[in-house]
């Protein structure tokens, strides 16, 4: 018996929401429609468990999708609990039951607000298939061997039709009349495409014109016990499209605060490091191993785009194209969860394997890096897992600020550290020497970032950072070579190198922390430190920088300095001339010197002085 069934005006309404203006890409109506086939076999699956007397028993329980390019069809099966004549007027005909005329309601009442996050109670996806289709069929047969052999029909604008159908199979059938421009679905290639995309894991099996297309497992949902290790390299190789082995993996199950099933990598290699441009986040989210977004930009902080993966949770509500999450609350939680994980797993790692670590952390520091400046909600984590070389550790041997604070020596306050080009630029500076012979360890930094880093992070294990060029520091008398200047020729020594100087220094001083070294400059209080300077440079931004004075210091039992104190009483002119040259000099070696030029000229003429004494 035929039937023809009028939507009511509300459910017009919903048809046009979702063909028109609710779904952003077309292709996801495969997603829906295979997500769709897979629930109603998880129930046949759970119905068979506890009944006997079922319809087509021996019908196995898959999705067979058959294309039909010269028909313009897409016909998509199943052999799940199929519908009754009640349950396709109830499913199909009033926008999954849930209520087409509270939805109207919640439309009216929100004005023009978008219809697509107002929708997501309303299960339509179904009615997706109508963006490209201009007719769609369901045939179908209940799972109740007294059940009614049906065909659905309906273009998806005013009515459908309730028809007899002999020899239906149990479950549904759905077969869509494509339109004409829509013509490219009925291409093989590009619905496997889309298979391979969103429903790679559907835990039952998917047929693509009799070729299966999901043929990865779902390894987040299994056990770890029963996974080996080439299983979850093929597995990082698929989801991450890579081609080298995973550094380290986190498989993880938790129930509170929220249901979650991970399954999260590193690479072995850092593809910006070759410049490859900047990596995309490839973290997929899925709801019940469907494929709710492959690279979700908000799900993790940023600085994590390395990490490869998937996150299910079957607690995520969805708006009705699964396109976009109703609660970015609830988002940001799952994403706290998981970096919170993933940040304790590395830190674990790294004091259990620290050579590997290091190994890892050489080619993906950059990311850490740029973790400490921008995600404050996990910098002391973050800060666990930084790596430097220091003035007690071999040349590329690194140690953690954990290593550095239990090293520490009693009464120590501070965690100290110089940025600077290379370590030879450090150790043969004037900074390090005076720390050294006080034993006091120094981290050393190379990178210009290091510096925001350590001011972005200004405390570890409630100790300062503090740089070792710093003007406060006070670590008492060095002991060096050679007696000292009398303090009032120290003095009258300054006076004249300030007045010399007056345009490049804003104080000038004897220092306590001169080993070696003649003189060294620091920058004031509240200037903007030389590496700081620096990235400014590098970034074309210097321009607008003001010149800076700094203080200068002077090691009054240096030979050079004893002989300038002299000197400058009996010739001026090539005293400072050598003055010039040891700011110079100082300068240089912090990174502040901005007119290299001038040391030869400067050198120039004081070998000429020579030449004619």
């Amino acid at each position: 018996m035929s039937q023809t069934h009028e939507f009511q005006a509300e459910v017009k309404q919903v048809l046009d929401i979702v063909i028109h203006s609710l779904y952003t890409d077309r292709e996801i109506f495969i997603r829906e429609l295979v997500s769709n086939a897979a629930d109603a076999m998880e129930k046949m699956r759970l119905t068979q468990l506890t009944e006997n007397d079922v319809f087509d028993a021996s019908a196995a329980l898959e999705v067979s999708i058959t294309t039909d390019e010269a028909a313009r069809t897409l016909t998509i099966a199943d052999h799940g609990i199929g519908m009754t004549r009640a349950e396709l007027v109830e499913n199909l005909g009033t926008i999954a039951h849930s209520g087409s005329k509270a939805f109207a309601a919640a439309l009216k009442n929100a004005g023009k607000q978008n219809d697509a996050q107002m929708i997501g109670q309303f299960g339509v996806g179904f009615y997706s298939a109508f963006m490209v289709a201009d007719k769609v069929e369901v045939h179908t047969h209940s799972w109740h061997n007294d059940g009614e052999h049906l065909v659905w029909t309906s273009d998806g604008a005013s009515s459908y039709t309730i028809d007899e159908a002999p020899d239906q199979a149990r479950g549904c059938k759905i077969v869509l009349h494509l339109k004409e421009d829509a013509a490219d679905f009925a291409k093989k290639h590009r619905v496997k495409q889309i298979l391979e995309k969103y429903s790679n894991f559907v835990s039952f099996p998917v047929m693509l014109d009799g070729e299966r297309v999901n043929t990865v497992e779902a390894l987040w949902l299994k056990s770890k016990d029963g996974i080996t290790d080439e299983q979850y390299t093929e597995f990082y190789r698929f989801a991450a499209h890579a081609f080298d082995d995973p550094s380290y993996r986190l498989h993880f199950q938790a129930e509170s605060p929220i249901a979650i099933n991970a399954l999260l990598f590193t690479p072995t290699q850092n593809m910006e490091a070759y410049g490859m441009g900047q990596m995309e986040p490839n973290v997929g989210l899925y709801c019940k191993k469907v494929l709710i977004d492959p690279k979700p930009r908000k799900l993790l902080p940023e600085w994590m785009r390395f990490v490869r993966g998937v996150i299910d949770s079957e607690d995520l509500p969805l708006n009705i194209s699964r396109e976009s999450m109703q609660d970015s609350a609830l988002v940001r939680k799952l994403g706290d969860v998981v970096a919170k994980r993933l940040l304790k797993h590395l830190d674990k790692e790294a004091v259990e394997d620290p050579k590997k670590y290091h190994e890892f952390y050489t080619s993906f520091s950059r990311f850490f890096k740029e973790g400490i400046a921008t995600d404050h909600t996990n910098r002391d984590a973050i800060a666990k897992l930084l790596r430097f070389e220091s003035s007690m550790t071999e040349a590329g041997e690194a140690i953690s600020l954990a290593d550095y604070v239990k090293r520490m020596k009693e009464g120590q306050t501070s965690i100290y550290y110089q940025v600077a080009t290379s370590r030879s630029s450090i150790e043969t500076g004037p900074y390090v020497a005076a720390f050294k012979e006080k034993g006091l360890e120094v981290l050393y930094m190379f990178e210009h970032i290091d510096e925001y880093v350590i001011s972005s992070l200004s405390k570890f294990d409630d100790k300062d950072l503090k740089s070792v060029n710093a003007p406060d520091i006070d670590l008492g008398d060095a002991t060096g070579d050679g007696e000292s200047l009398p303090e009032a020729e120290a003095t009258t020594l300054c006076d004249w190198i300030k007045e010399r100087l007056a345009s490049q220094v804003e104080t000038v001083r004897t220092g306590k922390r001169l080993v070696g070294s003649p003189a060294l400059v620091l920058t004031p209080e509240g200037e903007m430190n030389p590496q700081m300077r620096q990235m400014m440079k590098a970034l074309g931004k210097d321009g607008d920088m003001p010149g800076s004075k700094v203080i200068f210091e002077i090691n009054p039992r240096h030979q050079l300095v004893r002989s300038l104190a002299k000197l400058h009483k009996t010739d001026a002119e090539t005293a400072g001339l050598i003055t010039e040259q040891i700011l110079d000099n100082a300068l240089l070696s912090a990174g502040l010197l901005d007119e290299p030029q001038r040391i030869i000229e400067r050198t120039q003429k004081l070998m000429e002085k020579l030449a004619a004494a």
